[in-house]
């Protein structure tokens, strides 16, 4: 019965669809190792036992070889009896002629024996070698799905990881797409453009503080001409003509009323 168990395996092992069990594999990857060391548990077995029948064949064949040299040995014995009995019996010695036909007569039934031995064993060994046959192109079969079934694993292994690589490509040229308002580049961006904008807007303020600051000071400048020439008057002195020229009408007027 275990002998049996392992050949239908043999053969439904290498009947097996590989695809049409991945196609219904939740995880193909794991099923396919799984396979694989299920492949090579069985083909491990299956060789024990395929071994086992080849010896098994090889002592029947044994025997059967004996047999038949046995049978041809007996054979060769009981003709080597009889003419040592037809030489007695052309001698005139009747008992020693009679002696060596029964030798003939003994050989011959054991011929006849191992003849039938070997008969006998010739069905089973003919079968056996059928067997054998069979079973040697199993595990070739079984070798070869072995093979199918490991390049399979190492395939699907490669297209998950490229899968997996391209999936971490695209996800990091994702995170630094400069035209995504949402990435990390875009937020850093736009913060440097707002302090570039504050730096903008101090400097146009400090441009406009320093430029009240210098027409300030151009008034305090006037001013102190007026004063400096103001006091020339009062000490008998005249006002510079430029300076003259340089008053608007309304002050030509408050002029004319003095």
């Amino acid at each position: 019965m275990a002998k049996q168990s392992i050949f239908g395996r043999v053969a439904q092992l290498a009947k097996a669809n590989i695809n049409a069990l991945l196609d219904q594999a939740e995880d193909p990857q794991k099923m396919l190792d799984q396979m694989v060391r299920d492949y090579k548990e069985n083909i491990t077995e299956a060789e024990g036992a395929v071994a086992q029948t080849i010896g098994n064949l090889r002592m029947l064949e044994d025997d059967y070889n004996e047999d038949v040299k046995a049978s041809q040995e007996w054979g060769s014995k009981a003709l080597a009896a009889s003419r040592r009995a037809d030489e007695f019996r052309a001698a005139g010695n009747a008992a020693d002629a009679q002696k060596f036909d029964n030798l003939a007569k003994v050989a011959l039934q054991r011929q006849i024996t191992a003849e039938n031995e070997a008969k006998a064993a010739a069905p089973s060994i003919a079968a056996q070698n059928d067997v054998v046959d069979k079973l040697k192109t199993g595990l070739q079969q079984m070798q070869g799905k072995l093979t199918e079934l490991a390049n399979k694993r190492n395939e699907l292994v490669a297209r998950s990881k490229t899968a997996e690589a391209q999936t971490q490509v695209n996800d990091a040229l994702k995170s630094i797409d400069i035209m995504d308002p949402t990435s990390e580049v875009s937020r850093f961006e736009e913060k440097i453009r707002r302090e570039e904008a504050k730096v903008r807007g101090q400097n146009e303020l400090a441009a406009s503080s320093l430029d009240a600051q210098f027409n300030s000071l151009e008034d305090l400048g006037e001013q102190t001409e007026v004063e400096a020439r103001l006091a020339a008057l009062k000490a008998g002195g005249s006002p510079a003509p430029a300076a003259i020229e340089q008053a608007d009408s309304h002050d030509e007027a408050e002029f004319d009323k003095l």
